[in-house]
């Protein structure tokens, strides 16, 4: 259902405001790359900082330049279990495929407060669910055990992002959850490594940029051809790097307006990249060919 590659697209922003113009070229781009899907208004889209209007256009927006053509994993996640809700189901009226659930943040609720959570939300739509645990962020991990108790209860919670960084918890989650469960890497420098032990693809920040490649990278390794996609993995890892030179999504908006593509605007409490990490990531995306080129779309 969402298994390859999935961009967490970012939100362009145009004097204050989203740019429906560079979003329409981003989905463009992606579907020209052949990705299978995006993920708007997640972390590297920026929900924090968007008003509930527009993260609802936005999923709009989305659904509507993605016609069909690939699909559209809604970022409806929140540290409130009836503002997540409320996003869902908006999501849902506008035609979304699914909805990607970030752990509540914050206020760091037991295993238990996340299973009533995620159970909740799973009841209110039909929508199917792909769980997000990124504990970096988040401060608290959907436990193993968790993520079975919800798979077994709630038909509709059909895979999980895993962000933690760590090949062990893979193991854990495949042994537990059997072969048909969704697990996607949420690092892109670890989609390699997670795909070897039972992942199925990536929600990839580097798509943003590199969409064709990194999409290349994950068909290749899905298909057994390991050596192709490790070369690819090689040739994308500075990209990899450096799009988390600094706080994510930053460095990608910097890349992407770079590139001719959006503008570079940022709502505090993000800001501009230092004059070091754009020189850094300038080069990198010199060097890997990103900035020759571009074709619009």
């Amino acid at each position: 259902m969402f298994t390859g590659t999935y961009t967490a697209i970012v939100t362009p922003f145009k004097n204050g405001q989203i740019d429906e113009a560079a979003l329409e070229r981003l989905i463009r781009s992606q579907i020209r790359g052949g990705v299978q899907g995006i993920v708007p208004v997640g972390t590297t889209g920026e929900s924090p900082t968007v008003s509930y209007e527009e993260h609802i256009q936005v999923i709009r927006l989305s659904v509507k330049f993605a016609g069909g053509r690939i699909k559209v994993l809604a970022g409806t996640g929140a540290n409130s279990t009836t503002e997540a809700i409320f996003l869902t189901k908006e999501a849902e009226k506008a035609g979304a495929d699914g909805s990607l659930q970030v752990a509540p943040y914050y206020n760091k609720p037991s295993q238990e407060g996340l299973f009533q959570h995620f159970r909740e939300i799973a009841r209110k739509t039909k929508l199917p669910i792909v769980l997000y645990s990124i504990p970096g962020r988040c401060g608290v991990e959907i436990g193993v055990d968790t993520v079975r108790r919800l798979a077994r209860e709630c038909p509709n919670i059909v895979g999980i992002k895993e962000a933690g960084g760590s090949c062990e918890r893979i193991n854990q989650l495949r042994a537990a959850l059997g072969p048909k469960f969704e697990i996607l890497s949420g690092d892109d420098s670890l989609t390699l490594p997670f795909m070897a032990i039972g992942a199925q693809g990536v929600i990839s920040v580097a798509s943003n940029v590199a969409p064709r490649a990194v999409s290349q990278m994950v068909a290749a390794f899905a298909s057994g051809n390991a050596r192709k996609a490790r070369q690819l993995h090689q040739k994308l890892y500075p990209l990899f790097r450096d799009l988390f030179i600094e706080t994510n999504p930053v460095p990608v908006k910097a890349a992407l307006a770079m590139m001719g593509l959006i503008e570079e605007e940022y709502r505090l409490p993000l800001v501009p990249l230092s004059a070091e990490s754009r020189e850094k990531l300038k080069a990198t995306l010199k060097a890997g060919g990103f900035l020759k080129r571009h074709r619009p779309a």
